[in-house]
């Protein structure tokens, strides 16, 4: 009989919390995977859109634009400058452009103010090694 009791406790009471919570669990996964991708998409619909302006100017002008700034003022580029680090290294008139995108918030951008890491190790070669071929 106390038995049966626990039972229903069990069945009544812990089950259904304990499948609300992981029914909760999974939709909040769900969500913050579904918010990474629209981030993702996000930087590269902007890295696109600045890699159709610079083709566009290439085709009407005869030349890939020397800077950013050029574009965003001829063709209405706008991306989020808050949001995006945007590098647009030109090459030449007639070569496409580097461009590259990155979110403005990313950890892997070193900060110009840090210390360089100390390199520890050998790495210059030994003065009696022979050259390789």
């Amino acid at each position: 009989m106390i038995i049966q009791s626990r039972v229903k406790i069990y069945v009544r009471i812990i089950l259904p919390i304990a499948l609300f919570l992981i029914v909760l669990a999974l939709f909040v996964l769900a969500v913050s995977k579904i918010a990474g991708r629209s981030e993702n998409e996000g930087m590269h619909l902007t890295e696109e859109s600045i890699r159709r302006a610079a083709v566009q100017c290439y085709a009407l002008e005869g030349v890939y634009p020397v800077d950013f700034e050029y574009l965003k003022e001829h063709y209405a580029v706008r991306p989020d400058e808050s949001k995006y680090i945007i590098y647009y290294t030109y090459t030449a008139s007639n070569l496409m452009p580097e461009i590259d995108v990155l979110f403005a918030n990313a950890k892997t951008i070193p900060d110009p103010t840090d210390e360089p890491a100390e390199v520890t190790g050998d790495f210059a070669p030994a003065e009696d090694a022979e050259p390789s071929e």
